[in-house]
């Protein structure tokens, strides 16, 4: 993911609560990940809209799914995610972390 058309289609689609919320839930599970019925039970969404807040998020390159039995299970697509967070932090501090030292300070507590 290193075209600016890729980062743009992957921060477009965190750019929703729903999907934001999603990534989020996504991300804390990982490496298991879980079915979408859970996923929407988990934020509190309807299964629906959460299969198209999905589609979306996976679209992005940004979630993965496989079948799971009757289930389709999803995960994180982490390499993708962090590709998308250094795009944002190299632009931010230019290359130079000295630009950015609240950036620096907060990845170090991590």
């Amino acid at each position: 993911m290193n075209s600016d058309q890729e980062m743009i289609d992957a921060m477009s689609a965190l750019a929703q609560p729903s999907r934001l919320a999603i990534m989020r839930l996504l991300i804390r599970e990982e490496p298991d990940g879980l079915p979408a019925g859970e996923v929407a039970a988990r934020i509190g969404a309807r299964q629906n809209t959460t299969s198209v807040n999905l589609a979306i998020l996976a679209r992005a390159g940004l979630v993965a799914s496989e079948p799971r039995g009757r289930h389709i299970h999803y995960q994180a697509d982490l390499t993708q995610f962090r590709a998308v967070m250094i795009f944002l932090a190299k632009d931010c501090c230019q290359g130079r972390l000295d630009l950015c030292p609240e950036l620096t300070a907060a990845l170090g507590t991590l």
